[in-house]
């Protein structure tokens, strides 16, 4: 693996976070495909060797079971495209007359599984994104590296991102020490066995980190004038209405003309907030992150996919949004994929991984 850990978390944040932006920009398989290859590739090729890199397996199997659950709902639920090619008709149950416009069971069309799997893909594409940056970003360092203000909320992000890998660890630890003692670690009675354990772990480290944090003065805050609390109270609700009045302009025709200027102001706004907000917040950073050419390469790389993918949707729809009525198979459009693939730029941008020194023999 090459040593890619050490760039700022921010830059692995912000790539994923744009390949799933890009996600959501297509329903073409071929398309989503890609982006899954990709982000699979940076992240075998860039994780670090910590507890919190073994979550994109994790994340993979989630994003099954998501595209296997939306194919349940829709053999079982059905959907109002009009099919013709029926695979199966199920028995339909009639329901009452308040239930209109949905029903259970009846006729299976390939058209409403194609759509269905089309849906499903795009949201497990965009699972898939969220579990790189989880696996590539270390959540302490990304604590490091929050304004003052987002302190105490980073904080408990950080905690809910690192208990899901320490808890899947604990459960293979758990699995595997019952495996070798001969006893069973399936059914009801092995989830009991398993479940009971990994809750007092859980328990014991949450009481272990907070005597930690309280230790190290967590949630103290410092004397800050009155005048400055309301004006960054003032510049963080501003700001933050500004960025929703304009990212709804930018996503409405009507509102083309105000969108982007209320975006700017608004994010200029809530930044000065934060800046003024962590006068609050007593913490120092101990060796922190810089934000290097490599950092700027890597987010820009994820942001030049999400760009690509928002231009291609809206000059050739039809190529990133294929059609299920009449059935046709998708096409890979040439010049989206070839962007899709300036998302893999983190992957050989990183200095290649140290060498161990071998051991000396004793002479």
């Amino acid at each position: 693996m090459r040593n890619c850990g050490q760039l700022h978390p921010g830059a692995w944040w912000l790539w994923s976070l744009a390949l799933g932006t890009a996600a959501t920009r297509t329903t073409n398989p071929l398309l989503l495909a890609l982006l899954t290859a990709t982000s699979a590739y940076v992240v075998v090729t860039c994780r670090p060797d910590t507890p919190s890199a073994r979550s994109y397996t994790a994340f993979l199997k989630l994003a099954l079971a998501v595209l296997l659950i939306r194919l349940l709902f829709a053999t079982a639920l059905g959907s109002p495209l009009p099919g013709t090619h029926v695979i199966v008709t199920l028995p339909e149950l009639p329901l009452p007359h308040w239930a209109q416009g949905i029903r259970l069971g009846g006729e299976v069309t390939a058209e409403t599984l194609l759509f269905a799997l089309y849906d499903g893909l795009r949201l497990a594409t965009l699972l898939i994104c969220v579990g790189a940056a989880n696996s590539l970003a270390s959540p302490t360092r990304l604590l490091k590296s929050l304004p003052g203000a987002l302190y105490e909320m980073g904080v408990a992000v950080v905690v809910a991102l690192t208990y899901a890998p320490h808890l899947i660890a604990d459960v293979q630890r758990l699995r595997a020490a019952r495996r070798l003692r001969g006893r069973p670690d399936t059914g009801i009675r092995g989830l009991l066995h398993v479940g009971l354990p990994v809750l007092e772990g859980a328990l014991e480290r949450s009481v272990a980190l907070a005597a930690a944090m309280d230790a190290r003065g967590y949630g103290r805050t410092a004397d800050v004038p009155p005048r400055v609390r309301r004006t960054t109270a003032a510049l963080t609700l501003g700001g933050l209405l500004g960025v929703c009045a304009g990212t709804y302009g930018l996503l409405t025709a009507e509102g083309g003309t105000y969108g982007l200027p209320a975006l700017l102001v608004g994010l200029v706004a809530a930044l000065a907030g934060l800046r003024l907000g962590g006068r609050r917040t007593l913490r120092t950073r101990y060796r922190p992150d810089r934000w290097d050419a490599r950092a700027w390469l890597v987010a820009g790389s994820g942001a030049a996919v999400a760009a690509l993918l928002t231009l291609a949707a809206a000059r050739d729809p039809a190529a990133l949004h294929p059609g299920v009525i009449p059935l046709v198979a998708p096409t890979l459009p040439l010049w989206p994929a070839a962007a899709v693939l300036l998302g893999l730029l983190p992957a050989f941008i990183s200095p290649s991984p140290r060498t161990p020194a071998a051991p000396k023999e004793p002479s």
